[in-house]
């Protein structure tokens, strides 16, 4: 029996041995034919096994094969390949596309996934959205191309601060803006710390959107959650372009081009302004209780020009002057961009290289914004296992800017000026008229030096090594550095210096550095069950150190520096501040057979911001997915081509309030010449902690006819709890505020995209539609209720959308003797309400006016291309909402004061009988001059948001001069925008009005300039 037993051994020793000899380890890399990037997530068969293997975040796979192995290729939105292996222990393979939406790689959090195996919702846009259009900042760039993502621009003014919500507004009183990460570094995203005035500068303003590869949007808690607790605003993943194995390329570009203002208000000519206020004075005399007859004591029979002089210290009324006011605010602006890269590499080094200059001149007098940037990607492999990659920017801006929207000297606060007064004066020492109703914008424009500018560098350091197949670690350390410099100086001929001259010079440092180390494993079982797992660390620290000096008094207008003045004055500071995460984290995907994913992470994160009891948050999220079309009744289904159900359900969390809120903080003071601490306003809280927000959120994915129909739907939920809101306290405790975890708030929302192939010949048609719906509720404010106050009307309120409008009702004017009218809205003692008007506001009830949140967004992009011919048309609309144009109760208020009147004000109530809604003109007498919905109209919008007609040269004709390519095109850039809103632009968000509240003072228009409207032409070369 052992004597067989060992014969038999004998035996199979060998045989298991020539097996051994015979298997072949193949190793490759998978790449995308369109541009040789590589492919993670396919899958690698040999053909009738289920052996197996699935390439890795840079495409690369390694598999053991029979001898005569044929490798079978797969990925969704790719055509399946098959390759022979022969003899060959390198495989690399070229992958076409099959224009399926789920065949894409979507940059995730601290990684990269086959779109297929996602089960989070992202958006993602490419390179070629963000390219060479003429804004300031790239989020301006993918306006109408993101669902889910409603952006703001909010004035025309260059480089002023952009509005961005995702799915919806999450936070009452903190921040509301996305987590913006480049190359996986956080970085700093809202204004610093300007001192000068209300109006934010843009810091993302200073990434050049040309060397932006992709742009990731993470909406929903699946997608977020891995950022934990700064990502309930959603996060925004930025990828900057690297370079490519293969031959180095050379791309220069130029644009060039002309911008006005999208609309130009009209108003009242001198003769018009003459016959309003002739009217409005007189009617105000001939009634004895008026404010001219009573208070001022002026005489029946006095003359309209001598009111005049006396309100406004000249005799200009009868003047024969006639100045357009409203159109000396804007002027022709100018565009251009100079753009140049070179990239290329081999199999151990790869490289990026760009340069850029963007230099353009606003639309409002006195604005222009300048950048200039160096970009330099590297990535190197020292061996088969160890990678290293080193990104370095430096950019330089300069922005000279314009006062905010609520100072007059705002140019477009020209337009209050009467056209029966002269901006100029020759016998002044400026030139210009400083004897006016208000103060001359143009003195301030011409004399004064309103100056940001600022050194920024994005950069991160990476080292990666692969110890074992599946296993890759990574360390990086990045660095946003931002050095800001403000100089702004206020000529002694202008009223904010009273005379004697002011400057400020305000420096700030920022440095915001992170680290992360992560371990990712990467592994496929039997050709059927793919496991990725992640495990990783995070610190962040962020340190900014402010210095400001204020002086008064200077001798001439040719002395501008702080050091010229004669005294220093209050204003004079130096501040420092900061604040640092601690996180860890991890997250698992399972895909099985290519169809059945389940995904699942955590994190925790620590926050310096938060009180000692609790500052530890926690942020799980869990989400699955089936692909349908892998299962076998759809297989090979003609009209079903994708279709794939995900879920997902998490929480996120909110961190961005002040670095201090939860501590009670003291700072020196001077009593006369002697040193002393005082407290600060507000009180601490020891308990407070983040806001929390679980989010659920159901989608589906579909393409059918061979995905000439395409798209995906979602259907979300999000509820914030634990809001950190302002608690007003008793002031006899010496404290006015403290910040708590009160009150929840819910966003809940519908989302579609649809893309189709319309026409696939030669002359192609493609087609990419969005809509996206959101509702939004204040569910709880523990009693509150947040008041703008003064003149604005947005409030936040239990049971109402943030930002509501709340005030007086307008109910017209009374035909019988002009009188403004408003409703009562009262109860009555039956439970109904009281519809009956009233000439006194102060007795009108205050109720629900309008809502500034729009019912739904969208956007539409039809791109036709024949031959070397491209021709796109985005056009971007927002439907249902309300605007407060503030600047009404000034400016188209009947004549109540000397402001020059919108030309509507011309239809005033004149006679008995008489039907209108404006009411007769009464100087001073405050005839529907409270703040009411007179003044709130429907903000929907149409805009033809970008045209851009191209030609691409045959490469035949190319390659004669040199070139691998060329092309020429012409852009137009918010051409025209259709609307029944009055104002400047129904895309607006005030700056200045109330900077405490400005997550829920929406849809508020105080002399906000629109935005310009562009036509430039440009090129591009490839070498």
């Amino acid at each position: 029996m052992n004597r067989k037993l060992l014969l038999s051994l004998a035996l199979a020793v060998p045989v298991t041995v020539v097996a051994q000899a015979q298997t072949r380890t193949v190793s490759g890399r998978v790449t995308s034919v369109a541009d040789g990037t590589g492919l993670p997530g396919v899958t690698v068969l040999e053909r009738g096994t289920t052996n197996g293997t699935s390439t890795d975040a840079d495409g690369n796979f390694r598999l053991t094969v029979q001898p005569g192995a044929t490798l079978v290729l797969s990925s969704i939105g790719f055509a399946t390949q098959e390759v022979a292996v022969g003899d060959q222990t390198t495989v690399n393979v070229n992958m076409r596309g099959s224009e399926t939406l789920l065949g894409e790689t979507v940059v995730v959090g601290y990684g990269t996934q086959a779109k297929r195996e996602l089960t989070g919702a992202i958006t993602q846009v490419g390179s070629k959205e963000v390219e060479n259009v003429p804004t300031v900042s790239f989020e301006q760039a993918i306006q109408g191309r993101t669902p889910g993502v409603q952006i703001n621009q909010g004035t025309g003014k260059l480089g002023a601060g952009v509005q961005i919500r995702v799915r919806g507004s999450s936070s009452v009183t903190a921040s509301n803006q996305p987590l913006y990460v480049i190359d996986g570094i956080p970085v700093t995203s809202t204004d610093v710390g300007s001192v000068v005035a209300d109006e934010p500068i843009n810091p993302l303003a200073d990434l050049n959107p040309n060397d932006i590869e992709s742009i990731s949007i993470l909406k929903d808690a699946a997608a977020s959650a891995i950022y934990g607790s700064r990502a309930s605003n959603g996060v925004i993943l930025v990828t900057t372009k690297k370079g490519r194995q293969g031959q180095t390329r050379v791309n220069v570009g130029a644009y060039f081009g002309t911008s006005e203002a999208t609309r130009i208000r009209k108003f009242l000519n001198a003769a018009e302004y003459r016959e309003l206020f002739n009217e409005s004075v007189q009617n105000a005399l001939t009634n004895p209780n008026s404010f001219l007859r009573t208070e001022l004591q002026l005489p029946a029979n006095t003359s309209t020009a001598e009111v005049f002089e006396l309100f406004s210290g000249n005799d200009d009324f009868n003047s024969s002057n006639d100045t357009p006011w409203n159109k000396l605010a804007f002027r022709k602006g100018k565009v251009a961009q100079y753009d140049a890269n070179i990239s290329g590499g081999d199999a151990k080094t790869r490289f990026y290289i760009s340069a850029n200059y963007n230099d353009q001149t606003g639309i409002i007098i006195g604005n222009r914004y300048r950048r200039g940037s160096l970009r330099t990607n590297f990535d190197h492999s020292i061996t088969d296992k160890l990678k290293i990659g080193l990104n370095i920017s430096a950019t330089r801006a300069v922005n000279d800017r314009v006062p905010d929207d609520n100072a007059f000297t705002n140019p477009v606060q020209l337009n209050a000026l009467p056209p029966v007064q002269s901006p100029y004066n020759p016998a002044d020492p400026t030139g210009f008229n400083r004897t006016l109703l208000y103060e001359n914008a143009l003195v301030a424009v011409n004399r004064n030096t309103n100056r940001s500018s600022n050194y920024r560098s994005f950069s991160n350091l990476s080292l990666q090594y692969q110890p074992i197949q599946g296993l890759t670690l990574r360390s990086e350390i990045g660095g946003d550095l931002l050095a800001l410099r403000e100089d702004v100086y206020w000529s002694r001929f202008t009223a904010d210096a009273a005379g004697e001259g002011q400057a400020l010079s305000n420096q700030i440092q920022a440095v915001n550095y992170t680290t992360n180390q992560t371990a990712t494993y990467l592994r496929t079982i039997g050709g059927d069950h793919t496991v990725e797992g992640l495990l990783g660390y995070s610190y962040q620290r962020f340190d900014s150190e402010q210095t400001a000096a204020v002086g008064r008094g200077f001798s001439s207008d040719q002395f501008r520096k702080v050091a010229s003045a004669a005294v220093y004055s209050p204003g004079t500071t130096s501040a420092g501040t900061g604040y640092d995460f601690q996180s860890v984290f991890g997250r698992v995907n399972y895909t099985f057979r290519n169809k059945y994913l389940l995904s699942g992470s955590l994190r925790a994160d620590y926050s310096s911001r938060f009180g000692s009891k609790d500052p530890w948050g926690y942020f799980p999220a869990a989400s699955v997915g089936w692909v349908l079309t892998e299962e076998g009744f759809l297989q090979g289904n003609k009209a079903v081509s994708l279709l794939k159900l995900r879920g997902s359900y998490g929480l996120t969390g909110n961190a961005e309030v002040g670095n201090f809120a939860s501590r009670t903080l003291y700072s020196g003071a001077q009593y006369q010449t002697e040193p002393g601490i005082i407290p600060d306003a507000r009180l601490g809280d020891n308990t407070l902690t983040w806001e929390n927000t679980a989010q659920a959120d159901i989608g589906i994915e579909f393409g059918f006819l061979n995905d000439r129909i395409a798209g995906e739907v979602d259907v979300y939920h999000k509820k914030t709890t634990d809001l950190l809101l302002d608690q007003q306290l008793p002031y006899t405790g010496g404290y006015q505020l403290v910040q708590r975890n009160l009150g929840t708030l819910v966003n809940k929302g519908v989302e579609l995209t649809l893309n189709t192939r319309n026409l696939d010949g030669e002359f192609k048609w493609n087609t990419n539609f969005n809509i996206s719906l959101n509702r939004n509720k204040v569910t709880d404010l523990a009693g509150q209720e947040l008041i703008s106050g003064s003149r604005n009307l947005g409030r936040v309120r239990e049971g109402e959308p943030i930002g509501v409008f709340w005030g007086r009702e307008y109910a017209g004017v009374d035909p019988a003797n002009g009188d403004a009218l408003y409703y009562l809205n009262t109860p009555n003692a039956d439970g109904s309400v009281d519809r009956s008007t009233t000439n006194n506001p102060n007795a009108a009830a205050l109720v629900k006016l309008g809502d500034p949140n729009p019912k739904f967004t969208g956007g539409f992009t039809n791109t036709f291309s024949y031959k070397g011919f491209e021709l796109s048309l985005l056009t971007q609309f927002t439907y249902g909402n309300d605007i407060y144009n503030i600047a009404g109760l000034y400016q188209s208020v009947n004549g109540d004061y000397f402001d020059n009147q919108t030309r509507d004000q011309l239809k005033r109530w004149r006679q008995p009988g008489d039907i209108t809604d404006v009411p007769q003109a009464r100087f001073y007498e405050g005839n529907g001059t409270a703040a009411s919905s007179r003044w709130i109209q429907d903000g929907s919008f149409f805009r033809f948001k970008n045209l851009t007609l191209a030609y691409n040269l045959p490469k035949s004709w190319a390659s004669k001069a040199m070139l691998q390519s060329a092309r020429i095109y012409v852009t137009g850039q918010n051409l025209i925008t259709l609307t029944n809103y009055e104002g400047y632009d129904p895309e607006v968000n005030t700056s200045g009005l109330n900077t405490a509240a400005a997550n829920y003072l929406l849809g508020h228009d105080f002399y906000t300039p629109p935005l310009a409207k562009t036509w430039l032409v440009g090129f591009n070369l490839g070498f």
